[in-house]
């Protein structure tokens, strides 16, 4: 009797094999809490292998995409479109119609599974389309399909074959496919197990996007814990509190702005067990750290970027800084951290590609590499190129180390904008601005605001004998732009400028800083 060696000791990794595992180990426990309706592992594994065999004959091997809230349906996605064999684009449900098209068309995308309350968004975004697409609408439709589908599991042979494709903004606000592999997603789940503390008792509350990264891989971590999910269509920090209460939540994600929203909420009171949060975009500041822990929030601050799988780096607390006091201990969680236990080790480089001294006073660029990094940029060679010269990613961010290791981000090499967690090209504004009639030229900067952190504002020079006004142009980019997308203020008035002509956008920035700390990632 021959023995198959290659079997016995190798089988290709993929996030979709912990639906399996949950639904043989955990198949009569709850797996998912969406409102009123419940399905355990084993259903949920069931309704996955069905969403596979319906979507299967329709993809053709194209893509499938996903517009939807944090419901049970795109967590469905996250199992049932790589069991069709092919990736999954799950998409900003903030975009406006012509970005939905863009990515729709770049991606290739065979088939839309659209949520309900986004079918009209999606109605814009077909109307720019060169050719139609299959678009299904999550709810009869979606359920009818699924009752009436076969079961079906197609699992990779190639374990780095793309798994799905996510797209960032970028700072030239034309948007990048971000190639995910199995290897990595099944490896950056695991490293969100063990570093968040997820197991079969976990409560995990969807604050986070899933379509932001795909949720930091926590779809598959959760499910490889056979821990519960709980959808959440819409951060309200009362509903937030309520299934706190009554669900019994021990785990969430997000941006520090939901922390603020549930820090500072009528309904906000101590929890009597531990919440753990991991929190990425900005560093959550002193003050927001002092008050969740006050209610028994346990906070964890990460880092990275889309071509990351989300969090790259943590910062891995130490026992020994427990004894120090309230402000050092705050100083030492704003860290971006180290690499995960998955990555590589994180370097902070100077311009020559050479490691700074971990002194805490060299600056140089954050570069990542490892299992946790994206395959490339679909059909773009010259970006992907561009990003990893040296087979190490730059992520455009600046940073110390310091002399434990760990890094801290001083600054941030690009203009983008992070507003709550999502990231806004000002580049892309600006060109938006450009097009009205009356314009001449317009810059945009991040400025502060208590709520997102920071907002983008406008500076404008029309056109001569042009006028417009401040909510004229607000709206004109609302109309063209996702609406977090838009300048919060404009100012009209002469740029300041270089002596070879480049607008000075430091010296806007120092003037709208002034007195205050700029958040960074």
């Amino acid at each position: 009797m021959s023995l198959d060696l290659d079997r016995l000791s190798f089988e290709p990794l993929t996030p979709v094999a912990f639906l399996e595992r949950a639904a043989a180990a955990h198949g009569d426990r709850v797996a998912v809490i969406d409102g009123v309706r419940r399905w355990t592992y084993a259903q949920l594994h069931d309704r996955c292998a069905k969403l596979a065999g319906a979507l299967a004959p329709l993809a053709q091997g194209r893509p499938v995409a996903f517009l939807a809230p944090n419901t049970h349906a795109l967590l469905e996605a996250h199992f049932g479109v790589p069991w069709s064999g092919v990736p999954l684009v799950a998409m900003n449900t903030r975009l406006a119609a012509a970005e939905v098209a863009y990515i729709l068309e770049h991606s290739k995308v065979s088939v839309l599974l659209v949520d309900p309350s986004h079918v009209e968004l999606v109605d814009a975004a077909l109307a720019h389309l060169s050719s139609p697409i299959t678009t299904v609408v999550i709810g009869e439709q979606y359920e009818r399909m699924i009752a009436e589908a076969e079961p079906l599991k197609i699992t990779p042979a190639d374990e780095r074959s793309l798994l799905s494709i996510n797209y960032t903004s970028g700072t030239t606000g034309q948007p990048k496919g971000v190639m995910y592999h199995h290897r990595g997603a099944y490896l950056q789940a695991l490293a969100m197990v063990g570093h968040t503390g997820l197991s079969p008792s976990a409560v995990h509350l969807w604050t986070l996007p899933m379509f932001h990264c795909n949720g930091w891989s926590f779809p598959w971590a959760v499910t490889a814990a056979g821990g519960t999910h709980v959808c959440l269509p819409k951060v309200d920090p009362a509903e937030v509190w309520r299934l706190i209460d009554d669900e019994g939540v021990t785990h969430l994600n997000g941006a520090p702005t939901v922390l603020s929203m549930l820090a500072y909420a009528p309904a906000a009171h101590p929890v009597t067990t531990t919440v753990r949060v991991a929190t990425g975009g900005a560093p959550p500041s002193p003050a927001i750290l002092r008050r969740m822990g006050e209610l028994g929030f346990d906070v964890t601050h990460l880092y990275g970027l889309t071509e990351t799988f989300g969090p790259a780096m943590i910062c891995d607390w130490r026992p020994e800084w427990n004894g120090l006091d309230q402000g050092a201990r705050s100083r030492l969680k704003a860290r971006q951290g180290v690499g995960n236990m998955i990555s590589c080790r994180a370097r902070v480089i100077d311009a020559d590609g050479v490691d700074v001294p971990p002194d805490g006073k060299s600056v140089g660029e954050i570069a990542l590499r490892g299992n946790n990094l994206m395959l490339g940029y679909l059909d773009d060679e010259a970006a992907t190129r561009a990003a990893a010269p040296d087979g190490w990613f730059r992520t455009g961010d600046l940073g110390v180390v310091h002399g434990d290791g760990y890094i801290e981000l001083r600054d941030r090499s690009k203009d983008v904008i992070i507003s709550g967690g999502e990231n806004i090209a000002s580049v892309e504004v600006e060109q938006v601005l450009a097009d009205h009639p009356a314009v001449l030229e317009a810059a945009v900067i991040a400025v502060p605001d208590e709520r997102w952190g920071e907002v983008p504002a406008a500076f404008v020079v029309l056109q001569q004998d042009a006028a417009a006004t401040e909510a004229e142009l607000i709206e004109f980019v609302r109309q063209r732009l996702a609406r977090f997308k838009a300048p919060k203020t404009v100012t009209f008035g002469a740029l300041p400028r270089t002596s070879t002509g480049k607008v000075r956008k430091h010296v806007l920035r120092d003037a709208a800083w002034a007195g205050t700390k700029r958040r960074i990632r």
